[in-house]
C-alpha cells in the first residue's frame, strides 16, 4: 500500500490531479461530480490517451445515438426528467444578493432549449454556470461537451467543432468527430467566443439555426440536436460596432443573456467561499481544516480579487499547502486593492494560534480597516459621510495615517470652511 501510495503521490500532474487516468476518473467521483461529468471526464481521458478512438467508436454508433426526431431526447433520459433536483444554492457557493438574481436565471432557462450567453471577467465561475444550467435541464444525462475557442489556434477551430474526415487536409490520418457531434442530443459549452474567427462565424450561424452541418473535406449533411451555451469575458456588443464580431451571430447567441457579477461586487460571500475551499483543499490534500482568524478573514474580504473566485481558490489552496501547526497564512499579491501603493510587498495575513495578533499583523489590519473605509465613503475623508467620521477619528489623524501606511484618497481635500477640526 505504501508503494502504490508513493507512485500515485509521484503521478500527481502541476494541477495537483492524478496522471494515471484511473486516478484522474477515482478523483471526479471523490469530489461528488455528476454521472454526466464522470462521462465526461472519461471521454476526455480515452482521446488523451488514444486520439481518434474515441471519435471512431462514436462515430461507428452515431445511428444509435443519433436523435430520431431533430431536438427530441433519447427516450432512455424520460423517466429521468421528472426526478428531484438537488437545490441549486448547494451547487454554487454564494448568497449575495446578486447571485441570487444570478441563480433564479439559471432555474428559468435550465427547463428550456435555448441559447444562453454568459458574459463576466475570467474567473467568475461561467463554466460552472453553464453547468449548472445543463444539469437542471431535459438534457442532462446526455452529454455535456466543452470547448474553449482562445485555446485553439484558428486554423484548427473548425475541425475542432465540425470534425473532419480523414485527408481531408495534412496530417488528417484519420476521421475526427467534432464537438458538435459529439454534443449532440445533449450541449456545447463553448468558453470565449469572441475569439472565434470572423470567417468561421457564418458556419456557427448556420449550425444554430439549422442544428446542421459537413465535416470538413466531406459533402454529407449531418444533423444533430444540440443546446449552445456560450460565455465570454469581452463586450460583444462593442465588438460588433467594431466590425470584429457578426451582428448576426450576436443576435442569436445574446436569446438569454446571464451577467456574472465580479468577486469584488459581491464580498459577502467571500467567508462562504473561504470555507468552502478550505474544505475541499484539505480533502484533496489530507491535512485537517484550519481556523481562519478574524483578521484574515477581513484582508480577504477587503482585498479587490482581480482574479476573481479563481484566484480566491488558488490563494486558499496555497495557504493550505504551506499551513504548518494551526499557522494559516494568506499572502495577498499587489496590485488587487486599488489603494495599494505602487511598491508595497505581497500582503501576508497570518491567523495566529488563539487569535492573537503580532504587531505586524495589528497595522496590517489597521491599515485594511482604513482601506475599506476609504472605499465605503469613495475616497471622500471630510464631513457627516466621510472616511474620517466613519472611523471616529479627525480628518488630520486620518490623513496622517493614509501617509503612514501608503494610502492615497481619491478626492480633494475641500475648502477650509468645510473641514471639520
Amino acid at each position: 500500500m505504501t508503494a502504490s501510495s508513493d507512485t500515485a503521490a509521484q503521478e500527481r500532474d502541476a494541477k495537483g490531479s492524478c496522471v494515471s487516468p484511473e486516478g484522474r476518473i477515482l478523483e471526479m467521483v471523490a469530489r461528488g461530480m455528476s454521472l454526466s461529468h464522470v462521462l465526461d471526464g472519461f471521454c476526455r481521458l480515452v482521446e488523451e490517451q488514444a486520439p481518434g478512438v474515441l471519435a471512431s467508436v462514436l462515430a461507428d454508433l452515431a445511428h444509435v445515438t443519433r436523435l430520431t426526431t431533430l431536438g427530441q431526447l433519447a427516450p432512455s433520459t424520460a423517466h429521468e426528467v421528472n426526478q428531484p433536483l438537488p437545490a441549486i444554492e448547494q451547487m454554487i457557493v454564494g448568497h449575495s444578493e446578486v447571485m441570487r438574481r444570478v441563480l433564479k436565471a439559471v432555474d428559468t432557462v435550465a427547463p428550456t432549449d435555448s441559447t444562453v450567453l454568459i458574459g463576466g471577467e475570467t474567473g467568475t465561475g461561467k463554466e460552472l454556470i453553464a453547468r449548472a444550467i445543463h444539469d437542471r435541464s431535459r438534457r442532462r444525462s446526455r452529454p455535456f461537451v466543452t470547448l474553449n475557442c482562445a485555446a485553439i489556434p484558428g486554423g484548427l477551430l473548425e475541425s475542432e467543432l465540425f470534425g473532419h474526415e480523414k485527408g481531408s487536409f495534412t496530417g488528417a490520418h484519420a476521421r475526427r468527430v467534432g464537438r458538435f457531434e459529439l454534443a449532440n442530443g445533449g450541449t456545447l459549452f463553448l468558453d470565449e467566443i469572441g475569439d472565434i474567427p470572423l470567417e468561421l462565424q457564418p458556419k456557427l450561424l448556420r449550425v444554430l439555426q439549422e442544428q446542421a452541418f459537413e465535416r470538413l473535406g466531406s459533402t454529407q449533411t449531418i444533423r444533430v440536436g444540440v443546446r449552445l451555451i456560450a460565455a465570454t469575458n469581452l463586450d460583444l456588443a462593442a465588438m460588433v460596432a467594431d466590425k470584429r464580431f457578426r451582428s448576426d451571430l450576436y443576435y442569436r447567441l445574446n436569446v438569454f443573456p446571464i451577467a456574472i457579477p465580479r468577486l469584488r461586487d459581491r464580498r459577502e460571500d467571500i467567508p462562504a467561499l473561504v470555507d468552502h475551499f478550505m474544505r475541499m483543499c484539505a480533502c484533496r490534500l489530507n491535512k485537517p481544516v484550519e481556523p481562519v482568524s478574524p483578521a484574515a478573514l477581513q484582508a480577504l474580504t477587503e482585498y479587490d480579487w482581480p482574479g476573481n473566485v479563481r484566484e480566491l481558490a488558488n490563494v486558499v489552496e496555497r495557504a493550505t499547502i504551506t499551513a504548518c501547526a494551526g499557522d494559516l497564512r494568506f499572502d495577498l499579491p499587489p496590485g488587487g486593492d486599488r489603494n495599494a501603493s505602487a511598491g508595497r510587498e505581497a500582503v501576508s495575513i497570518a491567523a495566529a494560534p488563539g487569535g492573537v495578533l503580532c504587531e505586524a499583523q495589528i497595522r496590517q489590519q489597521e491599515r485594511e480597516n482604513i482601506a475599506a473605509a476609504l472605499r465605503r465613503t469613495r475616497g471622500k475623508i471630510y464631513g457627516e459621510d466621510g472616511a474620517a467620521k466613519l472611523l471616529g477619528i479627525k480628518p488630520t489623524t486620518l490623513l496622517s495615517r493614509l501617509a503612514k501606511f501608503g494610502l492615497k484618497p481619491t478626492r480633494q481635500v475641500p475648502l477650509a470652511s468645510a473641514q471639520v477640526t
